[in-house]
């Protein structure tokens, strides 16, 4: 996919607890500015019944998983999640570049990291080859077959010892009940799955109190819905 054809991925960007920015227009490479970074408690959520969650089965028989270990480092400053979050997916495979050197790769600004399509470019410039691919999830909300595709390219990724960046935005609930809202955008990496890849484990560069939770795909899939994930 060109980046013409990824406009609608477009990167944005989110901060520790107390920043904030102002909402930045939408041209094809300008991404969304993001506000504060809220964490609620949400038990009672509940989403997209129609698909299967797999209820009730045991996780602990039969069931594939793995976690990844990674360097995690928080986004110094509001606008560098993409930069953090990609740092954080490379050195999965051994590469410690500096949030630094990430950032001019992106070719991230004050107003951010543009769109999947740079993360893609860069973790693949890094590892060399062509092995991450962009995929975007261009509706408001994932449809099955996405949240499916999802769960496979987790899978295949962690599988081969690869982190996935995702360029999410809005609010996603973790496993735990508790919210985490980017309503700018943000980016994150994923570097884990268990239950065959139906929940997967983000490295959060945002807050580093609360810089790693699990979230099923169906939630993951719908958090990235307008945008993109590298994997």
């Amino acid at each position: 996919m060109t980046a013409a054809g990824l406009a609608f991925v477009g990167g944005a960007i989110a901060g520790p607890l107390g920043a904030t920015a102002h909402a930045a227009p939408a041209p094809t490479k300008a991404p969304a500015m993001v506000t504060v970074a809220h964490v609620t408690s949400d038990k009672g959520h509940d989403s997209d019944k129609g698909h299967d969650r797999d209820k009730g089965h045991d996780r602990d028989k039969g069931k594939s998983a793995k976690e990844l270990k990674v360097d995690y480092q928080a986004q110094p400053n509001f606008f560098w999640c993409g930069p953090a979050s990609t740092r954080i997916a490379l050195s999965a495979d051994g590469h410690n570049l500096s949030q630094d050197e990430v950032a001019k790769k992106l070719g991230t600004t004050v107003e951010g990291t543009a769109s999947a399509e740079d993360t893609t470019r860069v973790l693949n410039d890094v590892v060399g080859g062509n092995v991450y691919k962009t995929t975007a999830i261009p509706d408001g909300k994932a449809k099955p077959e996405q949240m499916d595709k999802l769960q496979a390219d987790v899978k295949r990724a962690v599988d081969d010892n690869r982190a996935v960046v995702a360029n999410i935005i809005g609010t996603g609930t973790d496993t735990d009940g508790v919210s985490h809202s980017y309503e700018g955008g943000h980016y994150l990496a994923v570097v884990g799955y268990q239950d065959d890849g139906r929940q997967v484990k983000i490295s959060d560069p945002a807050n580093p109190n609360n810089s790693s939770y699990w979230m099923t795909t169906i939630d993951m899939a719908n958090w990235i819905a307008t945008r993109g994930y590298s994997a």
